[in-house]
């Protein structure tokens, strides 16, 4: 007989864990969260929030090198890790004690522990079984490497191993260069590392429309970054000093790169291994959880979310999937989640943002009926006295919705939510063109690339 019953048991405290755990409480139900390391998971303490202070404080480190432009008389001294990793803790810690306060407060049961799946609805954290009316698997992720490469915490690192640097390393190179790796490429550049991207697809965040690739491309040249792309990792060798990795690219054939460190960032796998789901016949993928578009499994009552499901990676994803569990076991018959229509951020000096399908994409469904507009950013005030590059571009049907928003420019994530209500209301340019947007900001570029899409441009080119 299991030692407690709950109404939903959660196996995994992080974004799509803790928001499923908080939801199903306020809906009136009995929760049970079973975590084996802190509330909040791999994005509180060694993802999202942690990563952005770095770039919060490379930002600051490039304002001070940078004041001259802005008439301001400063300059750089130096970067004290022991100080940016006091004051990214800090964030860390505060975030997290709100958290613990706030589950404690809706009378979620904590259980501290690892979890397996043990049975159709039943949890056992260390020799204790829990059981569910419905149990949510939300297990997470972790960073992966490659066959052969082996990570040392020292030489070789993860993000994970990054985030505790006590120096700046006098030279990197980054395996991937997807928004992990350009991020971290990011950070370091602006704290004075050489920096080298090594990257086996044909352009930077290849995941993002090819014109928000070439962007980040155009910038991070200009920040002397320095990256190769089409070109595959063969080997490494640690030194005395660092690292020699030998990579292979398309054009210049074999070539060795060293460097102080190699920041492996080829991806996060799902955490699922060993927990009990092949057991207890939960249908599989390479590691990942399928799902229905309701994140049931095949196993009646049992739901899974974030990382462990195919698709986007992201916090904010899990976060609302965590949501939609809770409301769909409380008979709220809540609407399925587009994937599609949810906001991607990379947080690099400049920024790219988006949602909805790229040029590409867009294409392949609707062919010729597809348009697209750039706004350049040259035309936007706010953007000029930051000083920071960049453009909108609106892709959509002609006489239709718009069907996807990409921008980059620095600060332009904080834009992604009215990107992402356009997208996922299917907003016509002409339904967005006569909206206000206050001057001067960042948020006019939009209001004045939907003027162009709409054929009535005003700070653009027609």
């Amino acid at each position: 007989m299991a030692d407690a019953e709950f109404d939903v048991l959660v196996l995994g405290a992080g974004s799509g864990g803790y928001a499923c755990a908080l939801r199903a409480a306020q809906l009136g139900l009995s929760v049970g969260l079973v975590e084996k390391g802190n509330l909040g998971g791999t994005c509180l303490h060694v993802g999202c929030i942690p990563t952005k202070a770095l770039l919060h404080a490379a930002e600051v480190a490039d304002s001070a090198r940078d004041a001259a432009r802005f008439g301001v008389t400063a300059s750089l001294e130096g970067i004290d890790m022991v100080g940016v990793n006091a004051y990214k803790d800090k964030v860390v810690e505060r975030l997290f004690k709100g958290l613990t306060g706030l589950i404690a407060s809706r009378g979620i049961t904590v259980i501290p522990g690892t979890g397996t799946l043990s049975g159709p609805r039943e949890v056992t954290v260390d020799g204790t079984a829990y059981t569910g009316r419905s149990v949510v698997l939300a297990s997470g992720s972790y960073s992966r490497s490659l066959p052969g490469l082996e990570v040392d915490g020292d030489k070789v690192i993860t993000s994970e191993h990054a985030l505790r640097l006590d120096r700046v390393p006098a030279s990197v190179i980054v395996l991937g260069g997807g928004v992990i790796g350009c991020e971290f490429a990011s950070v370091w550049r602006s704290f004075g590392s050489e920096v080298t991207i090594v990257e086996a697809l044909p352009r930077l965040v290849a995941a993002e429309d090819e014109a928000s690739s070439k962007a980040l491309e155009r910038a991070f040249r200009k920040r002397r970054i320095d990256f190769r792309t089409a070109t595959s990792y063969k080997s490494v060798k640690v030194t005395d000093t660092g690292v020699a990795v030998t990579v292979e690219g398309a054009t210049d054939g074999e070539s060795v790169i060293e460097a102080e460190v190699l920041l492996v960032a080829v991806g996060r796998g799902p955490v699922t291994d060993g927990l009990g789901y092949v057991e207890q016949g939960i249908e599989m993928d390479r590691g990942f959880v399928l799902t229905d578009e309701r994140c049931r499994t095949n196993v009646e009552g049992v739901y899974a979310v974030g990382d462990i499901v195919p698709g986007l990676q992201l916090a904010h994803r899990g976060f609302q999937q965590g949501i939609f569990v809770a409301e769909d076991i409380a008979g709220l018959d809540p609407r399925p989640i587009d994937e599609t229509g949810i906001p991607r951020v990379t947080y690099s000096h400049p920024e790219i943002a988006s949602v909805g399908l790229d040029e590409a994409a867009a294409r392949e469904v609707h062919g010729d009926a597809v348009t697209t507009l750039t706004y350049d950013l040259g035309g936007n005030g706010k953007s000029q006295i930051l000083q920071t590059q960049g453009f909108v571009k609106l892709v959509g049907l002609v006489d239709g919705p718009v069907l996807g928003v990409h921008m980059v420019g620095d600060r332009v994530g904080e834009l992604i939510g009215e990107a992402q209500l356009i997208y996922n209301w299917e907003a016509h340019a002409d339904d967005v063109a006569p909206l206000v947007h206050a001057h001067p900001t960042q948020n006019e570029a939009l209001g004045e690339a939907h003027l162009a899409l709409a054929g009535k441009p005003l700070h653009a080119h027609s």
